[in-house]
C-alpha cells in the first residue's frame, strides 16, 4: 500500500550538486513528517534530515547542516533533498521515510519512522 521510491541518485564530482526525489503513494503525504535517511558503505545507518508535514519546519543533522536543504510539495505528493559542495563522506545509498507523526521530534530524530523506500546511491568521487 504505501509506496517512496528514492530517485535522482548517481555519480557526482566534490564540490558538486545533486537533488534526490522521493515519489509517495498510499497515504495522506500532507498529514505525515518525512525523513532523509543514509547509510554509508560498510556503515550504520545516519539521520540526514526531518520536515514537518506542512514544511514550515526543518531539521538537519550537522553534518550536512549549510549544504543539504530538505523540502516538500504535498500537491505532488514528492519529498525532496538538494545536496550542494558534496563530499566524499556523502556517499551513502539515501533513503526516504515517512514518520508517523506531523510533527519533528527533535530529541528523536532517528525514531517514529514506520515505512522506507528502497534508497538511492549517490556517489561523489573525482
Amino acid at each position: 500500500q504505501v509506496q517512496l521510491v528514492e530517485s535522482g541518485g548517481g555519480l557526482v564530482q566534490p564540490g558538486g550538486s545533486l537533488r534526490l526525489s522521493c515519489a509517495a503513494s498510499g497515504f495522506t503525504f500532507s498529514s505525515y513528517a518525512m525523513s532523509w535517511v543514509r547509510q554509508a558503505p560498510g556503515k550504520g545507518l545516519e539521520w540526514v534530515s526531518d520536515i514537518n508535514s506542512g514544511g514550515s519546519s526543518t531539521y538537519y543533522a550537522d553534518s550536512v547542516k549549510g549544504r543539504f536543504t530538505i523540502s516538500r510539495d504535498n500537491a505532488k505528493n514528492t519529498l525532496y533533498l538538494q545536496m550542494n559542495s558534496l563530499k566524499p563522506e556523502d556517499t551513502a545509498v539515501y533513503y526516504c521515510a515517512k514518520k508517523t507523526s506531523s510533527r519533528i521530534y527533535y530529541y528523536t530524530p532517528m525514531g517514529g519512522m514506520d515505512y522506507w523506500g528502497k534508497g538511492t546511491l549517490v556517489t561523489v568521487s573525482s
